[in-house]
């Protein structure tokens, strides 16, 4: 586990829950979901988690030629931006429909994919995540040279990951988003933060995240103690914790790097994040050799 100078910022837009009834602000279409990531890359993020949606529902969409769509625009600007899809077990249950982001090539291939290490309940749906499903989604991953992103809610799920380890299905280093506040999941507080990164298997880099009004929090917690972060309306759709002003995604970036440079940590960048975790360089060049 390493405690990182540089801070990661995992900048996270769109998910699959947030509609614009809820919060107006949230990027569904395409282009607006490159123009955030445009504004928080001008600003200053690590790496983006996206998720693609139907233009015309806002529901999750899986279809490569989505993802391509976003990956192609956002490359315009950004060619070493680190990139991760989602390959979420919220909606879409099939692993044809869940990797398909994955089988993106050449200019368009993903750098990461998401790979949740259990089944979980949220407040009102499950995100379903078989240890089948796991295994092969980690297996394709590698054999293309996609790096996991590994997502864990609780303690368990490291456990799991050290599973996957032994099984040479995840290749070091590691880089872990750990998320905290899920009604079913490790509670956000510093018990069940530090015991989820004292857990954490050599050699992996980590960020935490918050869901809902925990995500300040987590957020300021990792800052402080050396972690990353992982920020942006996905997790949560509101500036304030009484839930009067509805966030822009720019704004809580704004946020974080002002916490950041009161602690004196500068933004990691894709390179160094790149470098860090055996990735290939960007502009042309992603995801690690197979």
């Amino acid at each position: 586990m390493l405690m990182e100078q540089n801070l990661i910022i995992d900048f996270t837009p769109t998910g699959m829950i947030p509609v614009k009834s809820m919060n107006p602000y949230v990027p569904v279409r395409v282009n607006e979901i490159i123009e955030d990531v445009r504004e928080a890359w001008k600003l200053g993020i690590t790496k983006v988690h996206l998720h693609a949606r139907d233009p015309l529902t806002e529901n999750p969409a899986w279809k490569k030629e989505v993802y391509g769509e976003i990956i192609s625009g956002i490359r315009e600007f950004a060619p070493g931006l680190v990139i991760c899809v989602s390959l979420s077990g919220r909606t879409f249950h099939k692993f044809e429909e869940r990797s398909d982001a994955l089988d993106l090539e050449g200019p368009l291939k993903p750098d990461m994919g998401s790979l949740t290490l259990s089944s979980l309940n949220f407040n009102k749906i499950a995100s379903m995540n078989t240890p089948d499903m796991i295994r092969d989604l980690a297996a394709k991953m590698k054999q293309l040279g996609i790096v996991p992103e590994l997502e864990a809610f609780d303690a368990g799920m490291i456990n799991y990951a050290k599973y996957l380890i032994r099984k040479e299905l995840l290749t070091a280093p590691y880089y872990f988003n750990l998320l905290l506040g899920n009604i079913a999941c490790a509670q956000a507080d510093l018990l069940h933060a530090g015991i989820m990164i004292r857990d954490l298997p050599e050699n992996s880099l980590w960020s935490l995240a918050g869901i809902g009004e925990e995500q300040l929090k987590m957020n300021s917690v990792s800052i402080a103690i050396g972690g990353g972060v992982r920020v942006g309306l996905e997790d949560n759709i509101w500036y304030d914790a009484s839930r009067t002003v509805p966030a822009r995604n720019l704004d809580l970036l704004k946020r974080i790097h002002l916490l950041a440079e009161a602690n004196e940590r500068k933004v990691m960048t894709s390179a160094e994040f790149r470098l860090r975790m055996n990735m290939a360089e960007g502009n042309g060049k992603y995801g690690r050799e197979a």
